[in-house]
């Protein structure tokens, strides 16, 4: 049980994923992008017959976007300079039920002199499930290790504002008169929130709102369009604690038969990971994306080693997949095969460390159990991102992405192709996206230096049952808060791989449209 949670702290720490783990990509995009199909279907890539993919070639790589920032098509508009997230998470669970809640701040910073504001709730249930057991030798110490699952589904909503009314002709200048109107407006969402949220007389909140519009901006944000989202969530998890046992003899100070009574714990986590698996599905209703559903499959793992936490890492893999939602609908009504009109594959690599502490405390009165756990602390980490994203604007293209996605044909040799890989010159065994990302993709390469803050809280309430090592058993009720602030900030030069070049490769070179402006420090 150790070796399992070891074997995963060591993975996302050394920032090297099992190839094992990745190896279910196309299969598990496959299941949420085609439901009707089945599992065996996505495995041995026998579909409904969509068509033979119609015309061929074209693009040129610019796709659907218009504007040829400094002359060259690959090279993308604008990048993230800056992100300062807060988010609270709030977990109940009853029995084997798990319910959370969660609300994620978002504040932006583009290299194109605008700031978006982002506030979203998300609400979801499942069913979870735990086992533990104790490390050999350390039984008696309170060293234990402790494999759970999780399956939830859950949907979420909220709303994006754009700031970028300032054009001064200098994207720095905006820059600044856009973070100070979205800092005004994000004054103005809490003293609001604060008005809503009293009770009494409507007059009293009517002249609480009159105060809280005082704090709006001159220049009033852009509301994002109308968007719903949906997500499911899949999550496998362990963790390794050391401390100590609390143990007490019978009545008149003698032990039982059984030997000492077995009061209670107090553990500190020495090492934990996870794996997650989350599909978001988005459908826009209004604004330039009007008429079109995005899957978004991400995975990731993460965990921390050491005392305190002093070691963290996490590895992160997505797929986004666009579709016109019309055709789409129809297309699965008559079991047609799809045509996606985008894709954007990003990876992230985080690696760091910092100070923390997180212990859990807990009492025994016989088979019930009283956990109370909390802690924090604060790490600093490096980011490194990759992004290729394709335009599909002709049906040979799209029918390359969907038959990529559906396992079909001459399959990438890694589940996942990286941007960096895209950049080099495709080899003779080359698959059909990996030819057409070096051929089209805009790729992209962007560091960060993260700062982040955390602390936690928890109380449970147990029903166990312990046989030698092992401890089964189940939550009455338990609930668990995290509040967590992280700050994400460009740094190094970002770059950009240019069309092919002669022999084929395509260099990097600096990406201008994301160095020209700098962030500002909040």
């Amino acid at each position: 049980m150790f070796g399992v949670v070891a074997v995963i702290v060591a993975a996302v720490v050394g920032l090297s994923l099992p190839e094992q783990e990745t190896t279910g990509l196309k299969s598990a995009v496959c299941r949420v992008l085609h439901p009707t199909s089945g599992d065996e279907a996505c495995a041995t890539g026998d579909y409904a017959d969509g068509g033979d993919g119609g015309e061929g070639g074209g693009g040129g790589g610019e796709g659907g976007d218009p504007f040829v920032p400094n002359g060259d098509p690959f090279e993308p508009t604008r990048c993230l300079l800056s992100q300062d997230q807060t988010k609270t998470t709030v977990v109940v669970q009853i029995f084997f039920i798990k319910i959370s809640s969660s609300e994620t701040v978002k504040l932006q910073q583009w290299s194109d002199g605008t700031v978006t504001l982002e506030r979203i709730t998300e609400v979801g249930g499942g069913v979870t499930a735990s086992i533990s057991a104790g490390i050999r030798g350390l039984e008696d110490w309170g060293g234990s290790a402790k494999l759970s699952g999780t399956y939830m589904g859950g949907s979420g909503s909220g709303g994006q504002w754009l700031f970028s009314g300032n054009k001064t002709g200098d994207p720095q200048k905006d820059l600044e008169l856009n973070l100070a109107d979205a800092k005004r407006f994000t004054e103005y969402l809490k003293a609001q929130d604060e008005c809503n949220s009293r009770s009494g007389r409507s007059e009293l909140q009517m002249i609480c709102g009159y105060h809280a519009g005082k704090k709006k901006p001159d220049l009033p944000p852009e509301r994002a369009p109308d968007v719903d989202i949906t997500k499911t969530s899949i999550e496998a998890s362990g963790n390794a604690n050391f401390g100590g046992k609390f143990k007490g003899s019978g009545k008149g100070g003698k032990d039982s038969g059984d030997g000492p009574k077995d009061l209670g714990k107090i553990s500190g986590e020495v090492a934990n990971g996870t794996m997650t698996e989350d599909v978001v599905v988005m459908r826009a209703h209004t604004g330039p994306n009007a008429g079109k559903i995005t899957f978004v499959y991400t995975f990731t793992v993460k965990g921390s080693g050491g005392a305190g936490g002093v070691a963290t890492g996490e590895k992160m893999q997505q797929v986004a997949v666009t579709y016109d939602a019309a055709t789409y609908d129809q297309e699965e009504k008559d079991g047609k095969e799809h045509r996606p009109e985008k894709l954007v594959i990003t990876t992230s690599e985080e690696a760091g460390g910092g100070g923390g502490v997180k212990i859990e405390g807990g009492a025994n009165a016989g088979p019930v159990t009283i956990d109370v756990g909390g802690g924090g602390g604060s790490t600093r980490s490096q980011i490194h991102t990759e992004t290729a994203e394709l335009i599909l604007d002709n049906d040979a293209d799209s029918t390359t992405v969907e038959d990529w996605l559906r396992g079909k044909g001459n399959p990438a040799k890694n589940p996942l192709p990286s941007p960096t890989d895209a950049a080099k010159v495709p080899g003779p065994d080359a698959s059909p996206l990996e030819r057409l990302l070096h051929e089209k993709g805009k790729l992209s390469r962007l560091d960060y230096n993260a700062n982040t803050d955390w602390w936690n809280a928890s109380l449970g309430i147990g029903f166990g049952i312990s046989a030698g090592q092992f401890t089964l058993g189940f939550k009455l009720f338990g609930i668990d808060i995290t509040h967590e602030e992280k700050n994400q900030t460009i740094t190094g030069n970002p770059t950009y791989a240019t069309g092919p070049r002669n022999g084929g490769a395509r260099p990097w070179v600096e990406w201008k449209n994301c160095s020209k402006v700098k962030p500002i420090p909040t």
